[in-house]
């Protein structure tokens, strides 16, 4: 072990550091130097326990401190070894808290270290670090449906009765083949351009109607194919009221009265009042709204193939489809049934 720093030996005059016997009692061997009692400091540190381990590995076996203490011979060598504790106290505070700060402290700091890229780890494997994964978006409300033909068919939209359009009309596109039975015709759909209507449910509406059974068709005796060119038997018009009449007013035809709807026989169209289309009837309702559509259609197309206007001929009957409905279902007092097909039954 070795011996006290200069400075604290400087401290003390040299001849009072020999015992009474004239020993060093800071030489090598020298009881008090080897067994110098440690007297922990009042705060308890790390180093003061430091110490005591150190000085129970060096005290001889069966030997009692005290009288360790009692062989220095004297206060004075009791103050010289006290001062030759604390120089070793202080090396191995030194030492043991060089080994706290690098043992421990990096230790922790490894962990903390470990623990942080563990927790980058997780958040880089997919982890946005909200408790979402990556790539997968947060639930979002599914986008409504659009309402379907069958829903749209019995709606009302909203039109000006005396609405008068640009008067130039715009094909639906697309080819629709019909039944394929019988005498096969060919036609047209056009709109209006700038009519605040669905030209698309249109066209559709009048390719479904055509081809029902319940109409011109029925039996398999004839077939209508929707074309968006080339030759056609008649081209079925989607017009405003002022249009409309304008048209129909070419085959001397008045539909101004009562906004109706015509066929133009000295021209290709076939005119559908777009404000009927939109709002119907008082003789169907609100609630017929579907099938005054069909009405419609089958009606002016009838006019297209040779049919003139019918009347009701028996009370409580369905009115015959060439009757005017649009107008009224009575006829001489007796009154028939709202009726949207040729072929009802």
């Amino acid at each position: 072990m070795p011996g006290p720093r200069k400075e604290y030996v400087d401290a003390f005059d040299i001849s009072e550091a020999l015992d009474c016997d004239g020993e060093d009692v800071f030489a090598a061997g020298a009881p008090g130097a080897a067994r110098a009692p440690h007297r922990p400091g009042a705060d308890g540190t790390e180093a003061d326990n430091a110490y005591n381990a150190y000085d129970a590995d060096n005290a001889d076996d069966g030997e009692d401190e005290s009288q360790e203490v009692g062989a220095a011979k004297g206060g004075k060598a009791r103050t010289f070894t006290g001062v030759a504790a604390a120089a070793v106290t202080t090396v191995l505070a030194v030492v043991v808290a060089g080994q706290v700060a690098n043992g421990p402290q990096d230790s922790g700091n490894t962990a903390r270290a470990q623990g942080g890229a563990e927790r980058a780890d997780t958040v880089g494997d997919g982890d946005d670090g909200r408790g979402e994964r990556a790539g997968q978006s947060a639930p979002t409300t599914p986008a409504p449906k659009a309402p379907s033909y069958d829903t749209l068919m019995t709606r009302k939209f909203p039109l000006d009765p005396k609405l008068s359009g640009s008067g130039a009309f715009t094909t639906v596109p697309g080819h629709d083949k019909g039944t394929g039975r019988g005498r096969v015709l060919r036609y047209r759909v056009d709109v209006e351009k700038g009519l605040p209507l669905d030209g698309e449910l249109f066209a559709k509406a009048v390719h479904k109607t055509l081809n029902d059974d319940r109409s011109w068709g029925h039996g398999g005796t004839r077939s209508f194919d929707r074309v968006s060119s080339g030759r056609v038997n008649f081209v079925i018009t989607l017009a405003s009221p002022g249009t409309t009449a304008t048209w129909c007013a070419k085959s001397s035809l008045d539909t101004t009265q009562d906004n109706v709807s015509c066929d133009s026989a000295s021209t290709e169209r076939v005119m559908i009042n777009a404000y009927r289309w939109a709002q119907g009837a008082k003789t169907f309702g609100d609630d017929k709204m579907y099938a005054y559509r069909q009405m419609l259609i089958n009606h002016e197309v009838g006019h297209r193939l040779g049919h003139n206007h019918e009347i009701c001929t028996r009370q409580g009957a369905l009115a015959p489809v060439m009757m005017q409905q649009t107008k009224f279902l009575t006829t001489d007092g007796v009154t028939c049934r709202p009726n949207a097909w040729p072929y009802p039954k």
